[in-house]
């Protein structure tokens, strides 16, 4: 395992940590506004104000801040990403995240709570929390002097939590991810270790189409509810089948509707299937089983679907013995003082837009991913410092 090699040294490590520690305070408070700003996707709300806050933020930090305005997409509302430099080399090295988050399970987690020496509240660990350790990372960076001829690019999207087709797809296709970069970082709620590949992800919405008739006259009308539920059973078999045997994952059914009204015959029903396939498995091959196996079981009921693409993304790999991964594990190793652990994030992540271009890519924050997303999400205020040092260091070193 990479890790070992102390890359940035001792020294060093310990001044980004004390920088950082010194303004552990700022960081707090900042984690806290973001907290505050809801920012649920789906539906995608409050992205300007969060946008916003995040710019004032920057700013404050001299690091020239631009909030780029994008279309509207599907139900986000005025989507934007923010976008930030620090140093002016010629080397590269992106800080990539997302500020949209998860639906909460209760309004008062956008109330934050500062106590025991964390933030509770949604989002805090994925992935605000992290946000403002890349921000406050990228300014060590730059006044400790560890840049040199480089400089870090932030890229802050909206759209994460349902696919970032819009936020980092804007970026991809608007030519502002540099192939050439040295490496992009992400700080997902990882614990600490370091996520070097991700699964790829499909979602399909899968709508069964039926006869509408009153309940009185329930024979006339052709039931679209009960050819959904033996159109989704061969899903779910399936999904235990690749769990078993591959250890990758297929949820049916996450979300689902059908029907006008208790007492009217549904003439139309849908249901979401999400596959999450691993590294080596083939984006191709996954999407044909997936509707190979919907469209079988429907000619069996004789029954009309279509199916709607949501996502379609491959997976995304840069290998744990590679010189970034190596570096980045000296970065971690001078901080927390242990050997970095690489492992492979069970999900999908944005990692994927840059590792398709060719650049290293990581996952790596100080969120924990057994709290987030969940009613309790939190993070540790020492985690985020840690973190923060890590990157300081990373992006000096990968940059040499």
């Amino acid at each position: 395992m990479p890790g070992g090699q102390d890359v940035a040294g001792s020294a060093r490590a310990t001044e980004a940590r004390r920088w950082v520690e010194a303004r552990a305070g700022e960081m707090a408070d900042l984690v806290e506004a973001l907290v505050a700003v809801d920012t649920e996707n789906p539906p995608g709300r409050g992205l300007a104000e969060c946008a916003s806050v995040l710019r004032a933020a920057l700013q404050r930090l001299d690091m020239a801040p631009e909030i780029i305005e994008l279309a509207p997409s599907a139900e986000l509302e005025d989507p934007r990403i923010v976008r930030a430099t620090a140093g002016d080399g010629a080397k590269l090295v992106y800080f990539h995240g997302h500020f949209d988050v998860v639906p909460a399970q209760r309004p008062d987690q956008f109330v934050p709570q500062r106590r025991d020496g964390n933030i509770a509240g949604r989002g805090t660990a994925d992935m605000k929390g992290g946000l403002v350790s890349m921000i406050y990372g990228a300014a060590a960076a730059r006044a400790l002097g560890l840049l040199g001829n480089a400089r870090v690019v932030l890229h802050f999207v909206c759209d994460e939590e349902t696919g970032s087709a819009a936020g980092s797809g804007h970026l991809r296709d608007a030519g502002l991810i540099h192939a050439g970069a040295a490496a992009m970082l992400t700080p997902e709620p990882t614990g600490g270790v370091v996520w070097h590949a991700s699964r790829g992800a499909i979602t399909l919405r899968v709508t069964v189409s039926g006869r509408e008739a009153h309940v009185g006259q329930a024979h006339l009308g052709v039931n679209a509810f009960e050819h959904m539920v033996e159109i989704a059973r061969p899903l779910s078999v399936l999904a235990h089948d690749l769990l078993e045997e591959r250890g990758s994952t297929l949820v049916v059914g996450g979300a689902a509707g059908a029907g006008a009204n208790f007492n009217v015959v549904p003439g139309a029903a849908w249901f979401s299937v999400d596959r999450r396939f691993n590294p080596e498995e083939n984006l191709d091959e996954e999407m044909e089983r997936l509707t190979d196996t919907i469209e079988r079981a429907a000619t069996a009921r004789g029954a009309h679907v279509s199916i709607e693409v949501l996502q379609r993304q491959p997976s995304g790999h840069t290998e744990a013995t590679s010189p970034a991964a190596v570096t980045l594990g000296g970065c971690v190793a001078a901080v927390q003082h242990a050997e970095a652990r690489f492992e492979v994030c069970p999900g999908s992540l944005d990692t994927r837009w840059y590792a398709q271009l060719g650049i290293p890519a990581f996952g790596y924050g100080g969120g924990r991913l057994d709290v987030a997303h969940g009613p309790d999400e939190y993070i540790e205020q020492a985690a985020m410092g840690r973190c923060a040092a890590v990157y300081a260091l990373f992006a000096g070193a990968i940059t040499q």
